[in-house]
């Protein structure tokens, strides 16, 4: 069966996997800690919409020294200045362990009855194709961090208003040129149940 894409992929986006446009919220989130994540339905905010600033590129398996030679890569379609979003990390919000999974960050850590990570193996945005930095270049350029966005589906200024929390990826110091292969530095980020993200708002 076909996946249910909430839109239509961008180009080179895998058949078998279903493209969100918006957060997927699993069961395992208990009320209590969505209602941290998100206003109160009816409260939405707009779809993502598939992304101007970056694009999947396959990297070919015949590529002499890149480490995901014969998967893809996340590159610049446009010049990102520093600090900008480069894109949203869309996935399921889940409240269950998941340590098979080499797509889930860590979103939410309140401290009580659950950690909140988004995991992106089987459902998700262009952000899942996010390579470590190790082996392609000679440090990261973009960064995992959360935001919170409004209904307008811009990014919420800490303090000034509610909005649904998403982890995204902004480009660090020095920006990303158009062209140039969007790279952070897994860490510990990946395993989301021993890393701590702040969360804003």
């Amino acid at each position: 069966m076909a996946p249910a894409h909430q839109a239509t992929p961008p180009p080179h986006w895998p058949p078998h996997l279903t493209y969100l446009a918006r957060p997927s919220y699993h069961s395992s989130v208990p009320p209590s800690v969505l209602s941290k994540l998100r206003p109160l339905p009816p409260y939405q905010t707009p779809p993502v919409r598939p992304s101007q600033l970056v694009r999947i590129q396959p990297i070919p398996s015949s590529h002499p020294s890149h480490p995901a030679r014969g998967q893809s890569g996340l590159f610049a379609r446009a010049r990102i200045a520093p600090g900008e979003v480069v894109c949203v990390y869309l996935g399921e919000v889940h409240g269950d362990e998941r340590p098979e999974s080499d797509y889930d960050l860590t979103l939410f850590r309140d401290g009580g009855e659950v950690n909140v990570g988004v995991d992106a193996a089987r459902m998700g945005n262009e952000g899942r194709f996010v390579n470590d930095y190790r082996g392609i270049r000679e440090r990261p350029n973009a960064e995992f961090g959360v935001r919170r966005f409004g209904r307008d589906g811009k990014v919420v200024e800490e303090g000034k208003g509610e909005g649904e929390l998403r982890m995204v990826m902004l480009a660090l110091k020095g920006g990303i040129a158009k062209g140039e292969e969007i790279c952070v530095s897994y860490g510990c980020v990946i395993f989301w149940m021993t890393c701590l993200v702040r969360i804003p708002g």
